[in-house]
């Protein structure tokens, strides 16, 4: 019979990425502004930098857990909810970590959060029109109708707010974690 073995390496990329997790979920507590029956909130900026800092699954996984968490604890928004938070934050955070981990670079940052941007916004309009009639109790036209006026506007300042805060931290945060020995210095130029 083998035994499961955990190198110290991935125990620690493991407590990081549950550690960016649990703070993600602490910010959408703390810090969440309604918009109607939309919210805006931060957690996707921390998805987003754990996938930066540890790929693509790290921000997957969190796009599900963080969600599903919020889900049995505080949310109002049911399944409708989960299923939007997830779109939403793994659009974004997935795309823009997919594409900095091929182009690691301040460019590479920039598009792939521009991209992450734009691949939620557009996501969130498709899925606004799927789903929201349903959770809502109102027809397709209502919500086309939303869009020009709240839905567009809010994914995007949202979007766009979302990557200016990453972009933000991400010089700082990645400092603090080299100096304490967390993150190699030559995995993170920008």
């Amino acid at each position: 019979m083998s035994r499961f073995r955990i190198s110290s390496d991935n125990l620690r990329r493991i407590v990081l990425i549950a550690l960016f997790g649990a703070i993600s979920y602490v910010l959408m507590l703390v810090v969440h502004l309604p918009v109607s029956f939309l919210t805006m909130d931060v957690k996707d900026v921390i998805i987003a930098l754990a996938g930066l800092y540890f790929g693509p699954a790290a921000a997957l996984i969190l796009s599900v857990l963080v969600p599903l968490l919020e889900l049995v604890t505080v949310s109002s928004t049911g399944l409708y909810g989960l299923v939007m938070n997830f779109l939403g934050t793994a659009m974004f955070s997935v795309t823009a970590s997919l594409i900095y981990k091929y182009k690691k670079s301040f460019f590479g940052a920039i598009v792939g959060l521009l991209s992450g941007v734009a691949a939620m916004v557009a996501t969130m309009m498709i899925f606004n029109l799927l789903v929201t009639p349903h959770y809502m109790g109102v027809t397709v036209e209502m919500v086309q109708g939303l869009i020009p006026t709240l839905l567009f506007p809010f994914n995007l300042v949202k979007g766009v707010l979302n990557a200016a805060l990453v972009l933000l931290f991400y010089k700082p945060l990645s400092g603090v974690m080299q100096r304490a020995g967390i993150l190699p210095h030559s995995e993170h130029p920008f």
